[in-house]
């Protein structure tokens, strides 16, 4: 499913010995409780080469520092964890967070792209003055829309426990609950005068987040709601083949971020080789580089708004610079910093900045955003979808 309310989408940077392995590797990663329902952007390697550019600005937290303050409490019998949290809030890191060890388990099991849940999303919304969670999302086929679930059907209780203070996140959370497939869940459910309790079974579901669609001018959208294992390939594949001179319209609107290799791979497939990105890493300077061998002839506009963050704006950046593609819509995100986790004496993992990345010619992100070549601000999705239908058309790229 495509990343919900409340994504914290990061770039991050971390060496795999931390957990798993022993080379680095570069992501975008979300509030775990969101993107567990939601799909979570699972770690993989980049192409990485040393690059020369001014020492990074941003400040980074004291790693040494906040392992003594979470050993420290430990010895005194407190929490770990919530001593990390608080020097973690204290030190200024925005996009800072720590991670319970099951928490970052969970996260790490999600690495081929899929998520274990019971295949809906829900938000927290409005009715008749009154605040309720809502399911907003139902997946084809999923253990929920097999159930006969709606769109619009409130959540009352999970697992007996009421769900109105709650937050989204965490009813996503207590939907997910173990993450073991086959586990049961009860879900309290009212639609209208009636109202029941429905048991699911969790399932293991693929995320679908690259779909492709030919548009009645002859053009091909291709919309990527976030960059998961196998995405930046599905983009290539979508590309190589589209009929000839059929214009691509790349829809990267909501796209909350993802692996940045898979970023590097979706722009490898509208370049020819080439600079993606230079970024750093406690001020070793680095750079991600697109594979050779793409359509660098036909003609691209990118489709991006306020929530077209991380890896999307990476792609996005890539493409401007390198005059691959005409980019319409609002002001990204502004996401560019670079996060790197650390394991914590009670197991947990705590995520802290070191670094930003720039796009080709050099520009920040984080704090920034990317301004597009035609700005339609304010415009609707659909009349900023039209626009951008009619830039890709005067390119040649519609019939």
């Amino acid at each position: 499913m495509p990343a919900g309310p409340g994504l914290r989408p990061d770039l991050c940077l971390r060496p795999r010995g931390v957990l798993r392995g022993a080379v680095l590797t570069l992501v975008f990663t979300g509030v775990l409780a969101t993107a567990a329902a939601t799909g979570s952007l699972p770690r993989q390697e980049g192409t990485a080469a040393k690059a020369t550019l001014p020492a990074p600005t941003g400040s980074t937290v004291d790693r040494a520092a906040l392992a003594r303050a979470a050993s420290d409490a430990m010895a005194d019998g407190k929490s770990g964890k919530k001593a990390a949290e608080e020097f973690v809030s204290r030190s200024g890191d925005r996009w800072g967070a720590v991670y319970g060890a099951a928490e970052y388990e969970e996260f790490e099991q999600a690495l081929d792209g899929s998520y274990t849940g019971v295949g809906l999303s829900a938000r927290r919304v409005e009715r008749a003055g009154k605040s309720r969670i809502e399911i907003t999302r139902l997946r084809d086929g999923g253990p929920a829309a097999r159930a006969g679930l709606r769109t619009g059907d409130q959540l009352v209780s999970v697992d007996g426990r009421p769900v109105a203070a709650l937050s989204a996140s965490e009813v996503v959370a207590l939907l997910r609950g173990d993450g073991v497939p086959g586990s049961t869940v009860s879900l309290g459910v009212r639609r209208g005068a009636a109202a029941w309790n429905q048991n699911l079974r969790r399932a293991r579901l693929a995320i679908e987040t690259v779909t492709v669609r030919r548009l009645d001018d002859g053009a091909v959208l291709i919309k990527v709601s976030a960059f998961t294992k196998g995405a930046g390939e599905r983009v290539r594949h979508a590309v190589r083949t589209a009929p000839a001179g059929a214009g691509v319209l790349l829809d990267l609107r909501g796209n909350s971020g993802g692996l940045v290799a898979e970023a590097a791979v979706a722009a490898s497939a509208f370049l020819d080789g080439g600079l993606v990105a230079t970024y750093d890493v406690d001020g070793e300077q680095r750079a991600l580089y697109a594979q050779g061998g793409g359509d660098t002839d036909r003609p691209v506009v990118a489709l991006v708004d306020g929530g077209t963050m991380s890896a999307a704006e990476l792609l996005t950046g890539a493409l401007q610079d390198r005059g691959r593609a005409v980019t319409v819509g609002s002001r990204t995100f502004g996401k560019g910093s670079v996060q790197m986790p650390s394991t914590l004496p009670d197991g947990s993992v705590a995520e802290l900045t070191v670094g930003h990345y720039r796009t080709p010619a050099g520009h920040g992100v984080d704090g920034r955003g990317i301004t597009p070549d035609l700005d339609v601000g304010g415009a609707t999705e659909a009349r900023a979808e039209a626009r951008a239908r009619t830039v890709l058309s005067g390119l040649g790229g519609g019939s």
